[in-house]
């Protein structure tokens, strides 16, 4: 896998405190702080208990600062890594308490992320061999877009956008309100500037044709039967890039992937990925 480039902590490390507070609560770990004083050092292993792909690693750390500064959090893989049952993914060691109140948080943010990221790897190897990337959707849990989208990049997929702000994606909605998709096409073209892409969601051959006569640069292929994907691929004929969503799986992806659609977008990914079983082992 080529190196990854993580969201850099401004951008998460609010959010991951606020996970700590809420398990935290007023008090703390009452039950730790009851059985142990400051005095007490301990060592644990983050510990994979089924293979899949490793994400949140440095949330994980984090989570460790922020419960005590005093832990040292020593990553024994890397975001991205391929692992097996048994693997050993993180040590960390110091003050027991300090162990004991950021397991929690920590396991949940890199069992979800983990999870994302294997998902997306599962989606990835049924697909391979054909040009087709495997992207996600804005359909992310509330607060944890960023780091769910870049488990989706750690599990070998792609991102889409990240915000209403990144493209124009014009959707059955705004053409209704708009009147017709050219109206709607006509209209984003002229407010947005030329470093700007246009997205149209097409719902039949018809509306293909006349989207294609603006020149767009995608069309979205939405819950399309897989009968119809070959002949609008004809039609487009290179003038767009090619993107289908809607209901894909991991038993249908790979039919998808080879009636030759560029991009297949699977919603799944981020609201629908099981967790990685991962456990904190304490030795």
């Amino acid at each position: 896998m080529s190196t990854l480039i993580s969201p850099p902590p401004v951008v998460w490390a609010d959010m991951v405190r606020l996970a700590v507070q809420e398990d935290l609560g007023r008090r703390g770990d009452i039950t730790s702080r009851s059985i142990f004083s400051n005095k007490d050092q301990g060592r644990a292993a983050f510990m994979a208990r089924k293979g899949g792909v490793v994400c949140g690693l440095d949330v994980a750390r984090e989570v460790c600062r922020i419960c005590d500064a005093a832990l040292i959090f020593t990553p024994e893989k890397q975001d991205g890594d391929v692992v097996k049952a048994g693997d050993v993914l993180a040590r960390i060691e110091g003050p027991a308490i300090g162990i004991l109140e950021a397991e929690r948080t920590a396991l949940n943010y890199l069992s979800h992320l983990s999870g994302v990221a294997s998902m997306t790897h599962r989606f990835i190897e049924i697909v391979a061999g054909t040009k087709a990337k495997i992207c996600c959707t804005r359909k992310t849990t509330p607060n944890l877009r960023t780091l769910e989208k870049y488990a989706v990049v750690c599990g070998g997929g792609s991102n889409h956008r990240f915000g209403l702000d990144d493209a124009v994606l014009i959707k059955d909605n705004h053409i209704a309100m708009a009147g017709s998709v050219g109206a709607a096409i006509t209209r984003a073209r002229e407010a947005v500037g030329h470093m700007i892409k246009i997205e149209v969601e097409v719902d039949t051959l018809v509306q293909l044709e006349e989207v294609l006569t603006h020149k767009v640069d995608a069309v979205l292929l939405d819950n399309w039967p897989l009968t119809d994907f070959v002949q609008a691929i004809n039609v487009i004929d290179g003038r767009a890039v090619v993107e289908t969503s809607g209901g894909i799986s991991l038993d249908t992806v790979r039919a998808v992937a080879e009636s030759g659609v560029d991009l297949i977008s699977v919603g799944a990914l981020t609201h629908s990925a099981l967790i990685l079983d991962i456990g904190l082992d304490i030795f």
